[in-house]
């Protein structure tokens, strides 16, 4: 059975696309791509056209053969650890974030990624659309980070960061707020807020510059900060929060993106069973070096 444009469908039923966005598999715009290129199916059979709906409860649904369930939606507030992958799994076996992030409710996914030693606020959702456009460039959604460079930079340098930096590839960088922080080392500390997010951006920028960076923590993501949130420990965003990121990128509000911000998870809650994928991950290692 395919359902299009039926005017006489139960209350609870909800358009195709917006299902597959509410089961976290990807934003509202990407599922109508999907369901146009004859990758959804209804009840076994494909469906091409947009403004079908479905009744969650009754129909059965999948997107290139993933079983579509509606889940409630969730922010989620990780302060990442340096060492770990900004990914949900790793086929090199690697920790991932993910291992921090015990007992919650529904499947969610990062918000773009930090580098596996960068440190500080990563979000995650299965909010399709939200973190959509929190990560598109059309947005300009502002990331701001502490830096650590090797030595100094001269003012002259910090003007150019200001302004733009070509990078390796070519691509000239849009105009970025940069600081030095107050700091009695001889390297300087840097405050930068990004409005885009090129990979390795600020690794990039400083080595154009003939520097290094040392270290990089990302202190805030479209207003969000870890303030009184410990290196690995997680919470559910305040409702005040999603409005502030859904606003951020041109969303109204919705009854549906509610939070409650009780949900929570400190470090040590996870230690246990991070000790036990290590101690896995080694003994594989340890295996398929024996065996090679």
């Amino acid at each position: 059975m395919i359902l299009a444009n039926v005017s006489d469908l139960p209350s609870q039923s909800v358009r195709l696309q917006k299902l597959i966005a509410q089961a976290g598999i990807c934003s509202r715009r990407k599922a109508e791509e999907l369901i146009v290129a004859g990758k959804v199916k209804v009840n076994g059979q494909t469906v091409t056209v947009l403004g079908t709906k479905v009744d969650p409860d009754a129909d059965r649904v999948t997107c290139e053969g993933q079983a579509v369930y509606a889940q409630a939606l969730h922010y989620i507030l990780l302060n990442k650890p340096k060492g770990c992958l900004s990914a949900v799994s790793d086929p090199e076996g690697r920790p991932t974030v993910m291992e921090y992030l015990v007992g919650v409710p529904v499947r969610v996914n990062p918000v773009g990624r930090l580098d596996f030693n960068s440190e500080g606020v990563l979000l995650f959702t299965n909010d399709g659309e939200l973190s959509m456009r929190l990560q598109s460039p059309d947005y300009h959604v502002e990331k701001t980070y502490h830096v650590k460079v090797r030595g100094t930079l001269t003012e002259g340098q910090i003007r150019q960061m200001r302004t733009g930096v070509v990078l390796d590839d070519g691509y000239k960088t849009r105009p970025a707020q940069v600081d030095r922080l107050k700091n009695e080392s001889k390297h300087d500390w840097l405050v930068i807020t990004l409005t885009e997010g090129k990979r390795r951006q600020i690794h990039r920028m400083v080595e154009a510059l003939g520097q290094s960076v040392q270290k990089i923590q990302r202190v805030g993501y479209g207003g969000i900060s870890f303030y009184g949130l410990r290196v690995g420990d997680a919470r559910e965003l305040r409702q005040q929060e999603v409005d502030m990121l859904r606003k951020a990128v041109g969303l109204a509000a919705n009854s549906q993106a509610k939070s409650r911000g009780k949900w929570k998870v400190a470090r040590e809650d996870t230690e246990l069973n991070r000790r036990r994928l290590k101690k896995s991950r080694e003994e594989k290692k340890e295996n398929e070096t024996s065996q090679g």
